[in-house]
């Protein structure tokens, strides 16, 4: 840890020694039989993690935005009615996509910090017949959580395909995809995943992929089309050998291996471990006198937290401050505040040794730049809820 910095941003994230070890072995042919296996066990991992035993999960190259992209790409035709419900930059960022594929989506925005109302939501679902609702867990750029179980009844109860983004909250928040009604569900490697960038993950319901086979037109993306793309997930769940595009070995290598290892830590104790970190690391800021992005502690997510600077503090010279005591942290990403908080990343292997260098960091950062606070006040309450 001397020679770098401790990577506390919401992805890529600091991971477990024994998946980056996994990657460093030499690169096997995608069709070499202990590939395919491995291949074989992450698509049956993922399905177990995402709480989806019934469904088709994909594994390809490229990042969360892709696999976002995947999945309007396949379930929406031009024409189809979109419902987007936005907590964030990244809810803005779908209605953006799906708006590739078509002209009829309608945005409901939460305010800053906090989330729609799901009267709101189930009013708006009775206005038109909608063929799909889109929503962020945890939108990375506001650490707010949304309630995935209520809007995945409610779009039960009104017959409309849910896509969920998820690329911050799978192995960190709770999440029952097939329990809870959830069509798609979609996520990346480099967050509480695990692993190093450059998969894009999903895992589809039965009645997601019944949707795109019922399709009228095609796909409107050959790279993320599922016609290209479900024979080789078929083909490597039987253990066969097969070809569309050269998958990233390496990095699904490092994938089984890191799923291998959230499953045996179980993941209901997973799940309590990033509550415990998100609920200390909130106390922690709280105490050093900081106000946080998410309006209350339900709405908060436990894979990272957002914390609006001090009035007066200049934020770029703040982290410089908390970077040159070893802990990178990241900036604000929503357009009106992006000078005025940062984020903060506590998901997969993160410990409490990691949450107290952070809070050190930043209560030196503060003390540098004349905040008033006892030294000591915010890593006393880590110590304190661990």
């Amino acid at each position: 840890m001397k020679s770098r910095n401790l990577l506390m941003i919401p992805g890529p994230i600091e991971f477990e020694h024994e998946v980056l070890q996994s990657m460093s072995s030499a690169t096997p042919s995608h069709v070499d039989p202990k590939f395919i296996s491995t291949f074989h066990h992450s698509l049956n991992f993922m399905k177990e993690v995402w709480q989806a035993p019934s469904g088709q999960a994909f594994i390809v190259a490229g990042s969360g935005t892709f696999a976002m992209e995947m999945a309007a790409a396949n379930l929406i035709e031009q024409g189809d009615k979109v419902l987007v419900i936005s907590t964030g930059y990244f809810g803005l960022r779908y209605a953006d996509i799906l708006k590739r594929y078509t002209v009829d989506v309608d945005i409901l925005e939460a305010e800053v910090g906090d989330v729609v109302a799901i009267e709101d939501i189930e009013q708006q679902l009775k206005t038109k017949s909608y063929k799909l609702l889109c929503f962020t867990h945890v939108d990375t750029s506001t650490a707010v959580l949304n309630d995935a179980k209520a809007i995945g009844k409610l779009a039960q109860k009104h017959n409309v395909l849910t896509l969920m983004d998820a690329v911050c909250s799978v192995a960190g928040e709770e999440i029952k995809q097939e329990e809870w009604g959830l069509d798609i569900v979609v996520s990346a490697s480099q967050k509480a995943i695990g692993v190093p960038p450059g998969l894009a993950l999903l895992v589809a319901s039965p009645k997601a992929i019944q949707s795109f086979k019922q399709r009228k037109t095609k796909v409107q993306n050959y790279y993320a089309d599922w016609t290209n793309w479900l024979p080789i997930m078929k083909a490597y769940e039987n253990k066969e050998a097969s070809y569309f595009a050269t998958p990233p070995v390496n990095l699904i290598i490092a994938l089984e291996k890191s799923l291998e290892m959230i499953i045996a830590e179980g993941l209901e104790q997973r799940f309590e471990r990033h509550r415990k970190a998100g609920k200390a690391m909130r106390v922690a800021l709280r105490a050093l006198g900081l106000e946080l992005v998410s309006k209350n502690e339900k709405l908060s997510a436990n894979t990272l937290s957002a914390p609006f600077y001090p009035d007066n503090i200049d934020g770029t010279t703040f982290l410089k401050s908390i970077n040159e005591q070893g802990v990178t942290l990241a900036g604000g990403l929503l357009p009106n505040l992006k000078g005025k908080y940062f984020r903060i990343g506590h998901m997969g292997s993160v410990n409490q040794n990691d949450l107290l260098a952070t809070v050190g960091a930043i209560e030196k950062a503060l003390e540098k730049h004349n905040h008033q606070q006892d030294l000591g006040v915010g890593t006393k309450k880590i110590l304190e809820l661990f």
